[in-house]
């Protein structure tokens, strides 16, 4: 892909922000190299894995890849044959770390039968060497600290330097006591790393032993006494010797390390692309992008398109299609339109596609295979090339006049411009006409009026225009395929107040078809919009018809249960009376049948008793009627289902939000507000016309015009960040904003959080840890370890 195009339509930009996203040297470095491909299984593997990795980010919550260092370095050193440094051998144990870390976010239970996602393979292969990262950190204290433990030689030389170190001072101590008056301080000093007193100088005679140094001013040299000389001189020994046991840990360290080449390899190799792939799953969630679909048909559909790099609350999205029922797209309308905003939609989006970034676009968008973007947008004269505008922009055309194909996109600003209207219509004409006989997907941009009756009257042509509100003389910036654009000048002017006797000499000078033509673009204009305004109402009046319609089905069902309760509670009572009459009736037949030996009288009673029971049986069932089914929910379908959509939990009567997909028995997870449970999918009902509160439950929105109401907002806690920063606050500043960022962490179920606090005095340190005991919902905390900010840092564990 050329680099003009990159440039010219901002592709840099894009990478710019993307690389801000990696946590580490080798996934900025990823970044910095992404470019356009053009190879269409390549294109749909990495738009996978970018689909997949965001498809974690939102189940599971955000992985950092921090503290991994690029260790290439150090590994081909230990190639050679030569030993790590203390801080080399710390890296490697943070890789690893990473790489453990990186190895159980990347693990997940597949049901039986599911194929695996395009991340699987890479965090199977991840080979966090457990055992070594835990002896390096077993020996390795710090940067500059081995533990006494890394050996057993080094456990006895610093057990004996303790010892020596102890005599010395005991030996110096009793000096210090006994010669106080020859000292300038009762203190023991080092000088050349061996123990010494400051004596005065006029008392250097009363204290025989070795001058090592003295003040600048000359009235203390430091000294260090004969009785003490030789055990120094054993203490300087046992630190030669702590050396060479520590360079020993360090070989027997770095020969472990050796042992694990393959497996450090390619665990760096694999956290460099792993964070590369998540800085692009959260770069898509930034821009609340998806996963565009691809063919090398030359075929594009934008479907709301955005254009990455302005507001997403101002910007206004475009729906277009170019390659399908036509090849070359002709956009007219006033300046500041948003014609060049179009054009360079069209182009950003095709780039970020092909380098395999998702595209802020609805779903359904579908994008191109091109070799190449040729883009001429912009003024690019040269005063040091001697090159007026129109030259530039003519030196830009004949290069991709002479390169462009059926394969290449070709987007042109204000074709034409610069120059003599007349020829430089003619001219533009005369390029289009060439790129579209040529079938190459060509984009441009223009004021001219003849180039809207070449769209009209050329087959695989179409005109389009941004739309301007002549009324309050602002551009609405929507793009309206189909519809050549109309200048508006008299309609401006006389809105500005231009007197109308200019104007209508003005017209004079128009020719009589330019104005027919202008003519019927105004009534094609007001057509349209007439037809937006009867569509609006029609909408509004179908919307009205179905709040009345589910009105009346609400009163309607109401209505059939108090039918149902009243009827029940009229057979309950008949069926109470029935009870206490066949309970007198059964007391009266027994006492008959006591006074009577049987016979006919008693056959007859029975008969009789028989039908009372059979009547108080039938009002019985009566009684028993069932309550009016409530009306037919709306079941989601497990294909269909989606992360994010609102539903409603029957048998618990909560709303809340798909936050996994179903497995192969329907369950699935749902956010109910700080609740997540697994609820089958047979209990759950979908929610039309939702949106998610700032308590993570769906609530009912009210439809508004032209807000975008109808996608669905994401709660806040979805983009907690993994870490607060609190340098520089004071404690009371800080713990407000600390215990809110924790409410939202927590809520967001993140599962551990940083807090960056500083080293400093101590106070916010010492304050934070104060607020986290009273926290319940904190599980532990503890101080960074190395690489991640070790005592600067506070690591904040939930339960």
């Amino acid at each position: 892909m050329n680099q003009k195009a990159l440039s010219t339509l901002e592709y840099t930009k894009i990478i710019a922000q993307l690389e801000e996203y990696a946590s580490t040297s080798m996934g900025k470095k990823r970044c910095r190299e992404l470019v356009p491909m053009n190879d269409l299984q390549e294109i749909k593997t990495t738009q996978a894995q970018t689909s997949d990795a965001l498809a974690r980010i939102l189940r599971k919550g955000s992985i950092s890849f921090s503290g991994a260092k690029d260790i290439r370095d150090s590994l081909l050193r230990l190639k050679v044959g030569s030993s790590l440094s203390i801080a080399e051998l710390l890296r490697v144990s943070a890789l690893l770390r990473v790489a453990l870390r990186a190895s159980d976010y990347g693990k997940r239970d597949h049901e039986p039968g599911e194929e695996d996602d395009a991340l699987d393979a890479m965090f199977r292969e991840l080979a966090p060497v457990v055992s070594l990262a835990k002896e390096i950190d077993r020996c390795i204290l710090s940067e500059e600290e081995i533990a006494d433990d890394a050996s057993n030689g080094l456990r006895s030389v610093r057990r004996a330097m303790k010892t020596a170190a102890e005599k010395i001072r005991t030996q110096l101590n009793s000096l210090v006591v006994n010669s106080r008056t020859y000292l300038q301080d009762g203190v023991i000093t080092m000088r050349n790393g061996r123990y010494c007193v400051p004596v005065k100088a006029e008392h250097k005679s009363n204290v025989p032993g070795m001058v090592h140094d003295q003040s600048s001013s000359g009235s203390t040299i430091f000294v260090e006494p004969l009785s003490v000389v030789k055990l120094n001189n054993e203490l300087r020994e046992l630190e030669i010797r702590e050396q060479k046991e520590i360079e020993a840990v360090l070989a027997a360290l770095s020969n472990q390390t050796c042992d694990h080449l393959d497996e450090l390899t390619l665990d760096l190799e694999l956290i460099g692309e792993l964070d590369f792939i998540f800085a692009k799953a959260t770069l898509s969630r930034h821009y609340r992008g998806c996963e565009p679909r691809l063919n090398k048909d030359g075929i594009i559909r934008l479907k709301n398109a955005r254009h990455p790099l302005l507001d997403p609350h101002r910007v206004v999205p475009i729906t277009l299609t170019l390659g399908e029922n036509f090849d070359l797209l002709i956009v007219t309308g006033p300046n500041t339109g948003g014609k060049t905003v179009s054009l360079k939609t069209v182009g950003l989006l095709t780039l970020m596609g092909l380098a395999g970034l998702h595209v802020p676009a609805a779903e359904g968008t579908t994008l191109s295979v091109f070799t190449e973007v040729y883009a001429d947008i912009g003024d690019e004269q040269s005063i040091e090339q001697n090159l007026s505008t129109f030259s530039s922009h003519m030196t830009n055309t004949v290069k991709f006049l002479d390169k462009a194909d059926k394969d290449s996109l070709v987007l042109f600003d204000e074709l034409g411009a610069g120059t003599d209207p007349v020829e430089g219509a003619a001219l533009a004409m005369a390029i289009l006409s060439f790129l579209h006989n040529m079938k190459v997907r060509t984009m441009a941009t223009t004021h001219y009026s003849e180039l809207k009756l070449f769209a009209l009257s050329t087959p695989g042509v179409e005109n389009a225009s941004c739309e301007f509100n002549v009324e309050t003389l602002r551009p609405t910036y929507r793009l309206l395929v189909g519809i050549p654009g109309k200048s508006n000048a008299f309609a401006i002017s006389r809105k500005l107040g231009l007197p109308e006797f200019i104007i209508d000499d003005a017209k004079k000078h128009i020719d009589s078809q330019d104005e027919s033509f202008e003519d019927v673009i105004s009534n094609l204009e007001a057509s349209r919009v007439q037809m937006e305004q009867d569509k609006e109402q029609i909408a509004a009046y179908k919307e009205e018809m179905e709040s009345l319609k589910k009105q009346l089905s609400a009163q309607k069902e109401k209505l059939e249960q108090q039918k149902a309760k009243i009827l029940q509670d009229a057979n309950e009572k008949a069926r109470k009376v029935l009870q206490d009459a066949k309970d007198y009736a059964d007391e009266t037949i027994r006492i008959i049948n006591k006074k009577t030996d049987g016979g006919e009288v008693s056959r007859l009673l029975e008969e009789e008793r028989t039908k009372l029971r059979t009547k108080l049986d039938k009002t019985a069932s009566k009684a028993q009627i069932s309550q009016p089914k409530a009306s037919p929910s709306k079941k989601p379908d497990a294909k269909k289902l989606k992360l994010g959509d609102a539903v409603k939990v029957v048998s618990l009567n909560l709303r809340g939000i798909v936050s996994s997909l179903p497995n192969a028995r329907g369950d699935l997870f749902v956010q109910m507000g700080i609740l997540r449970s697994q609820v089958n999918i047979n209990d759950l009902e979908l929610i039309d016309e939702q949106t998610i509160s700032g308590d993570g439950v769906p609530a009912m929105r009210t439809k508004q015009k032209g807000n975008g109401s109808g996608k669905i907002r994401m709660s806040k806690s979805a983009t907690v960040s993994p870490e607060i920063n609190l340098i520089g606050k004071t404690v009371d500043e800080a713990i407000p904003e600390l215990d809110k960022y924790l409410d939202d962490a927590y809520l967001a179920h993140l599962e551990k959080v940083r807090v960056v606090h500083g080293r400093g005095t101590g106070a916010l340190r010492n304050g934070v840890h104060q607020h986290l005991r009273k926290l319940k919902y904190v599980k532990s905390f503890h101080l960074g370890e190395f690489g991640e900010g070790d005592s600067g840092v506070t690591i904040v564990t939930f339960k």
